[in-house]
């Protein structure tokens, strides 16, 4: 893992050589904490372009890998950030005529596979995660791509001036005087929505994010960039349907167990120590127990508990980690902990992101870090599986919005508010153990909102947090993208997979991946997700619908492989989220640090926001009359961004 950020000067007073690498070098400086073991620039002696690289030492640690690093024909040269996991098989498919190869890293039988095949056809045979910029000095051309599932971030844009910039991260971009640095206010209301900026969009005008599966190329002679696909989600659909799993149940679990065991089994391998994040839950267990399945000596597995009711992970990840035999590392985090983490949260994701999730992700980060340089995750696992509690009942929802008249549904939406969100949590405690539902009061209250809207309007509905955010931007006007789109209701009429298909184009790569990647990335950890290796994506779009939902249970079929490895009884509770309680939080030790930022003076100094509506919601969630925290903390986190970054 690494950073990256480079410079391609097409404008007509075009930097020196000096000059250019010498900013490429601030710019990949600034990276430091996704690279912290070495850094490295290297200029065109004859093109205006510069890239930089921050390296995280994983696979060779030695100078073999370094980069930027040129094609032993001299033709190429790649700054990359990700791991390759079938770099062996890549080397071995150049076959006789391959050069002599300097080291063993991936990124060396990347740049040979490019040197040999092309960029298109390369980025096609790789298995991982990654984004990379790779010049081709013949053809004066550079290319940016990022893999499949946009694990891996890369920002860039093309200046008024016509120079090129990119990086892993936005603040690479911004040390540049010539990079946008307006605030995009129509970006600003898509966050309060999704309380994180939907791609291609960044908070700045101008700058935006490449799409995940995608190339996209620049020449040195300014014409048009060209923007190349090279994997789809639409096409996985396409060929899911055309080739649906027909076998049975148990040929089913044998070739997901087959796939997602290969996938973590390569991950597995690095040149540092390793481990995995352990929660307990189905995604988390089932990659643990695969990786010890694989291994020789116990895995080394991390979890962090909180005290508070109802967010403590811990016990559960305790249980299953002695049942496998790992090596177990767990951390009780007190609320004093976790809320000195909030100050840092707008310098390490470096634009406005608003998943509160982010706190216990840094926290587990930290601690994973002081162990080991690469941990196993089980993010991805909701969106492939069909994991969230919006897949188990899109087709109730459905139809009820199908079916009942307007004016039941919108007297049942008044009746749920009625009470407040603390009535709705007393009666979710109050169910058995089995049917127990935390956070009852939002989810309640979310309902009462979908009932309220028809039936194309649903997931929106189902992920947003500002309903009207364009009351609340001063001059925005929310960008209507895909979550909006009504084409995606006609081709994916079947709600659960229209819902999971809306999941990984949108709230994966642009919530669950970038707090994944920020997170660790602060305390240089890298992060692997063996559940969103393409290949167990592209089979579990083969699978029907009845191997993802079955007799009540998300995730059948992944269930069934973990169940081959831990018992039942270990794994299976109502599903809980990486969360904390934020909610509390603000009404009580965070009250005062809020008060500042939602504050008449903050924002007149700011000037994005209208502070009416904003401190209505903050006032009715002191007061219990509603549980607005999300709403809250994507302000928050807003403020707390132009603070940092635009204090003037």
């Amino acid at each position: 893992m690494c950073g990256i950020a480079g410079i391609l000067d097409l404008s007509r007073d075009a930097l020196g050589v000096p000059e250019l690498t010498d900013l490429a070098r601030r710019m990949g400086d600034s990276l430091v904490h996704r690279g912290p073991d070495a850094g490295q620039e290297w200029g065109d002696p004859d093109n205006p372009l510069a890239l930089a690289h921050r390296r995280l030492s994983i696979v060779d640690l030695t100078k073999a890998g370094a980069q930027p690093m040129m094609s032993a024909c001299g033709r190429h040269v790649i700054c990359y950030n990700g791991e390759i996991y079938n770099a062996a098989e890549l080397r071995s498919s150049l076959g006789s005529t391959a050069p002599t190869f300097r080291g063993r890293s991936d990124t060396e039988a990347i740049l040979e596979c490019i040197a040999r095949w092309g960029v298109a056809t390369t980025v096609e045979k790789l298995i991982g995660m990654f984004a990379f910029a790779v010049w081709d000095r013949q053809d004066k051309r550079l290319s940016l791509v990022r893999d499949r599932l946009g694990i891996k971030p890369l920002y860039w844009t093309r200046t008024r001036n016509s120079t090129v910039l990119f990086g892993s991260e936005l603040r690479a971009l911004a040390l540049h005087p010539a990079c946008p640095r307006e605030i995009d206010r129509d970006a600003v209301a898509a966050f309060l929505r999704h309380n994180h900026i939907p791609a291609p969009r960044s908070i700045y005008r101008g700058v935006q994010k490449l799409a995940p599966g995608s190339i996209l190329s620049f020449s040195l002679d300014g014409s048009e960039p060209q923007h190349k696909t090279f994997w789809s989600m639409d096409d996985v659909v396409a060929a899911g349907r055309a080739d649906p799993f027909e076998g049975s149940d148990v040929a089913a679990a044998d070739t997901l167990e087959q796939l997602l065991g290969d996938a973590v089994g390569r991950r597995m391998i690095a040149d540092v120590p390793l481990g995995a994040f352990l929660s307990g839950g189905i995604d988390s267990s089932a990659v643990v127990a695969l990786m010890q399945a694989r291994s020789a000596e116990p895995v080394r597995t991390f979890s962090i508990g909180f005290h508070e009711q109802g967010f403590n992970e811990a016990e559960h990840a305790r249980q299953v980690a002695a049942y496998l035999g790992t090596r177990h590392t767990e951390l009780y985090v007190s609320s004093e902990e976790a809320l000195g983490v909030v100050p840092r949260l707008a310098a390490m994701f470096d634009e406005p992101f608003a998943d509160s999730s982010q706190i216990p992700t840094y926290l587990i980060s930290a601690m994973t870090r002081r162990e080991v340089t690469v941990a196993l995750s089980g993010d991805g696992g909701d969106e492939v599986f069909a994991g969230y509690t919006r897949h188990q009942h899109a087709r109730m929802l459905e139809r009820l919005l199908s079916a009942a008249p307007v004016s039941l549904r919108r007297g049942a939406a008044r009746a749920i508010r009625t009470a407040p969100p603390s009535f709705w949590d007393a009666v979710g405690r109050a169910l058995s153990s089995g049917r127990r539902v935390t956070q009852a009061g939002d989810k309640m209250h979310k309902l009462a909102d979908v009932l309220s809207h028809d039936r194309s309007a649903l997931y929106s509905r189902l992920v947003s947090h500002w309903d009207r955010p364009d009351d609340v931007v001063i001059g925005g006007t929310e960008p209507r993208g895909l979550v909006f789109d009504p084409d995606v209701v006609r081709r994916l009429s079947e709600p659960t997979e229209r819902m999971q298909y809306l999941d990984t184009l949108t709230y994966l790569p642009d919530d669950i991946l970038t707090k994944v990647d920020r997170a660790s990335m602060a305390v240089s950890l890298e992060a692997r997700v063996p559940l969103l290796d393409h290949r167990v994506v592209e089979f579990a779009w083969r699978l029907p619908l009845r191997f993802k939902l079955r007799a009540g249970k998300s995730k059948w079929l992944l269930r069934q492989v973990l169940y081959r490895h831990v018992p039942p009884h270990l794994v299976e509770r109502p599903k809980m989220g990486f969360g904390v309680p934020l909610g509390d939080w603000l009404r009580g030790p965070l009250r005062d640090w809020a008060e500042n930022l939602l504050s008449e003076q903050t924002f007149g100094q700011h000037d994005i926001l209208r502070a009416g509506p904003v401190r209505k919601k903050w006032r009715e969630h002191l007061s219990s009359a509603g549980n607005w925290h999300h709403l809250i903390w994507g302000v928050l986190m807003l403020h707390a961004w132009l603070d940092e970054n635009h204090p003037g």
